[in-house]
């Protein structure tokens, strides 16, 4: 592998500005979710029923404004149900913990445009019944106080943050167990699509000690900081077997001092210790301490983790130094900025309610995006994979460089925006 400039890890930022760093939702206004007698649907409501296999919304349509699912869990498994936005990405609205035979009603102002159903029996993995859903007819004003709009924003953040957690534990296993049994093939595949997951909400890791160095360290760092090197990129090196002459990412350490690939019961332990870190990170998102967290900040914090998930891009996997051997660095990249343009639009409406400098802000913003977008789209997609990042020529870095750095001078403005 060629040898690239090293730069240093910065230190990145705590759950506190990131988990607040989502704000008004332009889409919907929710109001709180309320209990309904298993098996009733309210007046005019969808009726939602589901089961381990499906589930079913007894209308494909609706009219724009205020809409209530009324969700019986006709399964075995406590169930989610979920109104997702037209990227199938964002959370529109959801109601959790629906026990089997109960029922529980998810309202929402919706606003007219292509949405997603979704039940998630169980609370972990994809999710059953994925299905279209469309809103018909005109916009409507979102309801509720300021106040509340704010705590709404927050609220599908954290519901945002538990789905992708919820993704990637049972990923995480499917990867490991590739891993643990030698099927370094699969494992190979597995790598970078499991790792978008994580990288869509990377720092909720990163405000609990010591476990995002344990799940996310670059051996580099880990050396740096006299730690036990595990997690994605130990398990990373033992999958891409570097070349005899190869360099850590550190540009001058030979790859193979102090190093051997693992043992199977290495690797056994390796496999079970990432296990073991994503599920404690499962228990905290599903805690009252990740709600605290994410309450405490208030609107300031939203727009910041918007701007603090593009400099991930811009601090690692622009210079192609954290996928250092398996080259999968476009992966993270991408999921880097999903989550980033997550943030902006859910805090996008606080900032264009300033008046024309804020309305300017945004659409600054949301084109900076675009073209960011399609210059990342050149190399391929998340759904059909990217180039290995050895392929991209020094212009090509270039040009993604650029476009990283015109996308964050108007997103640096975005929090004192919003604060006028």
């Amino acid at each position: 592998m060629s040898h690239r400039p090293l730069r240093p890890r910065i230190a990145r930022p705590s759950i506190a500005l990131v988990g607040a760093a989502l704000g008004a939702v332009a889409l919907s206004g929710c109001v709180p979710n309320s209990a309904t007698a298993p098996g009733e649907a309210g007046p005019g409501a969808l009726a939602v029923t589901s089961t381990d296999e499906a589930c079913e919304v007894s209308a494909a349509t609706a009219t724009s404004g205020t809409l209530a699912f009324d969700v019986t869990n006709d399964g075995s498994q406590v169930t989610e149900f979920y109104l997702l936005a037209e990227d199938g990405l964002r959370i529109v609205g959801e109601v959790e913990n629906v026990a089997p035979g109960a029922s529980r009603t998810l309202t929402v102002v919706a606003q007219p445009g292509d949405y997603f159903t979704l039940c998630k029996p169980g609370m972990v993995g994809d999710g059953v019944g994925r299905a279209a859903f469309a809103v018909e007819g005109e916009a409507v004003a979102a309801t509720g106080e300021d106040a509340e709009q704010k705590q709404h924003a927050v609220d599908l953040y954290a519901a945002f943050v538990k789905d992708q957690v919820e993704q990637l534990v049972p990923a995480i296993d499917e990867f490991t167990a590739a891993y643990a049994a030698g099927d370094d093939a699969t494992a190979r595949e597995l790598f970078p699509q499991v790792r978008t997951h994580y990288e869509r909400i990377e720092p909720v890791a990163e405000s609990l000690g010591d476990l995002d160095p344990r799940i996310d360290y670059r051996e580099v760092d880990a050396v740096a900081e006299g730690l036990d090197w595990t997690g994605f990129h130990r398990i990373e090196k033992d999958l891409w077997v570097p070349e005899e002459d190869a360099l850590n990412a550190d540009g001058e350490t030979p790859a193979w001092q102090d190093w051997q690939p693992s043992t199977t019961a290495q690797r056994a332990d390796f496999a079970a210790q990432l296990v073991a870190d994503v599920a404690e990170l499962d228990d905290y998102v599903h805690s009252d301490d990740f709600q605290t967290a994410l309450d405490a900040q208030g609107v300031a914090g939203l727009s910041n983790g918007a701007i603090a998930l593009l400099d991930e891009v811009a601090t690692g996997k622009i210079t192609g130094e954290e996928d250092w051997w398996s080259g999968t660095d476009l992966w993270d990249f991408a999921a880097n900025v999903e989550g980033s343009k997550m943030a902006f639009d859910l805090s996008r409406d606080f900032a264009a309610a300033q008046g024309e400098e804020g309305e300017g802000l945004v659409e600054d913003i949301d084109a900076g995006y675009t073209r960011l977008g399609n210059a990342l789209q050149a190399f391929g997609s998340l759904e059909d994979g990217f180039v290995g990042y050895t392929e991209l020529t020094e212009d090509d870095r270039r040009e993604l460089s650029d476009q990283l750095n015109a996308l964050a001078e108007p997103l640096s403005q975005l929090t004192a925006t919003i604060l006028e």
